[in-house]
């Protein structure tokens, strides 16, 4: 059985493994069905997508609108200013054929200039606080990618009471001092606060490297059963910590069968000769 954790302050016991619908960025329907019914067949009751997703909402909501909602619903905004995020929301309920979603975040929000614009006036703060005033969502969430997110997310839960975070978390990522230190600070925080960590790009290899693109993630992915278990395994052994699932429908039932045997965390040693082995290379440096 994959593990269950409190999702921060919000109240939902949610999935250590969250499905992440980036996969379903041009998948064809019949595929998303059939990925959907395995993503509840394995009891996984939390549901990520965005509005830059490709056609994800779409997809995902032509399946909401045929079989209802029995999962925590997320999804996200890259819009930095009031009315333009706001329009977004609003667009992303309507795709998603719902009412409310469960959880708005800001997404990618990394960069110094757009930082500065989201928590200014007129900024996305001022949408998502509206759009949970009128019921739009019940909660608000931000996420970020490269080697400098930790500290921005630090800055932001100074600036606003978010209700998750969302960051790349891995073995080869967390040999970057730099990196390893804003989310060690980060983890703290988030634990005092009481806001749910929500972990991405768990199962890279490293950049495709001019190679041929052979998934849908747009870093190659760990391949093999029992590397993608050591991989999930050191992640679950957080236990702070969710697991987001990577953007490929034929990678995620390896993932979620990795998940559910999880039993202990993956020694340094075992980490190490993984990396080793295959060559492995942190995403962001």
């Amino acid at each position: 059985m994959i593990p269950i954790l409190s999702f921060g302050r919000t109240g939902h016991q949610s999935t250590r493994t969250i499905f992440g619908a980036a996969a379903f960025w041009e998948t064809p329907q019949k595929d998303v069905d059939a990925t959907m019914e395995l993503v509840l067949q394995n009891g996984i009751n939390h549901v990520d997508t965005a509005a830059s997703y490709g056609q994800s909402e779409r997809l995902l909501g032509d399946w909401i609108r045929r079989n209802g909602r029995p999962f925590f619903l997320a999804t996200k905004t890259e819009e930095r200013t009031k009315q333009a995020a706001y329009d977004s929301i609003r667009r992303s309920l309507e795709r998603l054929h719902v009412d409310q979603v469960d959880m708005i975040q800001l997404h990618a929000l990394h960069e110094e200039d757009e930082w500065q614009t989201a928590f200014g006036a007129g900024g996305v703060i001022e949408a998502v606080t509206q759009a949970r005033a009128e019921g739009l969502t019940r909660f608000i969430g931000v996420t970020g990618h490269g080697v400098p997110v930790p500290e921005f997310h630090l800055r932001s839960l100074e600036q606003f009471d978010f209700d998750a975070v969302l960051l790349p978390y891995n073995h080869v990522m967390m040999q970057n001092p730099r990196y390893a230190k804003g989310f060690n600070k980060l983890s703290e925080v988030c634990r005092q606060k009481n806001v749910a960590m929500q972990t991405i790009k768990g199962i890279t290899h490293s950049p495709w490297n001019n190679m041929e693109q052979t998934r849908t993630t747009w870093y190659r992915p760990l391949e093999e059963q029992a590397d993608i278990d050591l991989a999930v395994h050191w992640i679950l052994g957080n236990e702070q910590v969710f697991l987001n699932t990577a953007g490929d429908i034929n990678i995620l039932p390896r993932t979620l069968d990795a998940a559910h045997r999880f039993e202990k965390r993956p020694t340094e040693e075992q980490m190490n000769t993984l990396t080793e082995r295959l060559k492995m290379e942190p995403l962001f440096v």
